[in-house]
């Protein structure tokens, strides 16, 4: 596995650092909350973003996308970390499309991966169903009858689901509620009858949804891959969002540590700049020492999407975990080394808290994945 980019690889990341910083800074994400925005993204952004292929990068050429892959998407999302830049591009590029990629039919792929691809419509993955990440915990049902199937029940936290043209829910056809045998994943137009759909605005001042399913009637064509085997495809889909986020997060690690510097640098108590009291040089030095291996984890976790998927699993489950623990680290040396003010709304310190927190619990927080690569490993 190479630990260094290419020269296609630094153009790319290099071209989104100078994109987002300019059409997505921080201040765009405070504009979103303090306006209460109806669709807590610019429509603008996302259709600057589709022009400059990033709905297309991590999609195969023959479905109308570039087939860079997830070491460029992981880059992407990296750089969009440092600016805590909102977008669908996560619920909609990495969990709608690799759900449809890895078990959608040929027809489905042919239909549907290419409107994804030129950003023309937006995803949400339907999974959770309580406070905490349990995949496999599943109660909403999805009754077989002669003209499809009906589904009755209710998904929480939803991300992007109040704005998402289409949703792929994860449902129950067979078994009990805490067994991965008998989950299905099907594809629903978000405007079908009996969808009851509510925002929630998070603590990141991010987008997620509760929505409630009452008699929804879909077609038999809405299955994604075999009837009762979807969970092996939702794995799949997970772990790839999972090592996105991850590097969402190494992104914000990298900003926060930056800006945590810079301060030190510049403030002073008692005639000197603390950035020479040897306490702090110490805190800072187990940051930088922290971001450094999850730069290493992350590398290889996006490289194992594209060439290694046998190590997919375990490798989620490494960079989540890790970087779970390490954005939590930094945004807390952040807050405390910036003193009064960083518990303020004045600095961008506590956006970057906030956005940590609420990364951590998506599909997992540090815990579940800990478990989860014992279990893996056979312990």
């Amino acid at each position: 596995m190479a630990l260094v980019l290419n020269e296609e690889q630094r153009i790319l990341k290099d071209s989104a650092r100078e994109f987002l910083q300019e059409n997505a800074p921080v201040e765009a994400l405070r504009k979103l909350r303090d306006q209460s925005d109806p669709t807590g993204y610019s429509p603008e952004l996302w259709q600057k973003m589709a022009e400059l292929g990033w709905t297309a990068i991590a999609i195969p050429e023959e479905f109308g996308g570039l087939e860079f892959g997830y070491l460029g998407l992981g880059l992407i999302f990296e750089e969009a970390g440092h600016t805590l830049a909102a977008s669908p591009l996560f619920s909609t590029v990495v969990l709608g499309a690799s759900a449809i990629e890895l078990g959608g039919s040929d027809e489905q792929k042919n239909s549907l991966l290419p409107a994804i691809a030129a950003g023309e419509v937006t995803y949400a993955l339907a999974l959770e169903e309580r406070s905490r990440h349990a995949p496999n915990f599943i109660e909403l049902k999805a009754e077989q009858n002669a003209e499809g199937y009906v589904l009755n029940g209710l998904k929480c936290f939803v991300l992007d689901g109040h704005s998402a043209d289409k949703l792929i829910v994860v449902a129950r056809t067979s078994g009990k509620s805490d067994e991965e045998e008998g989950i299905s994943l099907f594809l629903v137009d978000a405007e079908t009858a009996g969808i009851n759909c509510t925002r929630t605005i998070m603590l990141d001042s991010r987008n997620a949804a509760r929505i409630e399913f009452t008699n929804v009637a879909i077609p038999a064509d809405a299955l994604i891959g075999e009837l009762d085997k979807g969970f092996a495809i939702l794995d799949q889909v997970m772990d790839r969002g999972r090592i996105a986020l991850a590097a969402e997060m190494l992104g914000g690690c990298l900003e926060m540590f930056q800006r945590t510097l810079e301060y030190l640098k510049e403030r002073e108590q008692f005639g000197v700049k603390i950035g020479t009291f040897q306490a702090l040089k110490h805190r800072a030095s187990i940051m930088f020492t922290e971001i450094e291996l999850s730069k290493s984890v992350i590398l290889q976790a996006l490289t194992a999407v594209d060439e290694k998927p046998e190590d997919l699993a375990r490798l989620a489950s490494l960079v989540k975990a890790r970087l779970c623990d390490t954005f939590q680290l930094v945004t807390d040396e952040a807050t405390q080394m910036h003193g009064g003010i960083g518990v303020t709304d004045d600095l961008d310190v506590g956006l970057f808290l906030k956005r940590a927190r609420v990364a951590m619990q998506i599909l997992g927080d540090a815990a579940f994945h800990k478990d989860r690569y014992a279990t893996l490993l056979g312990y």
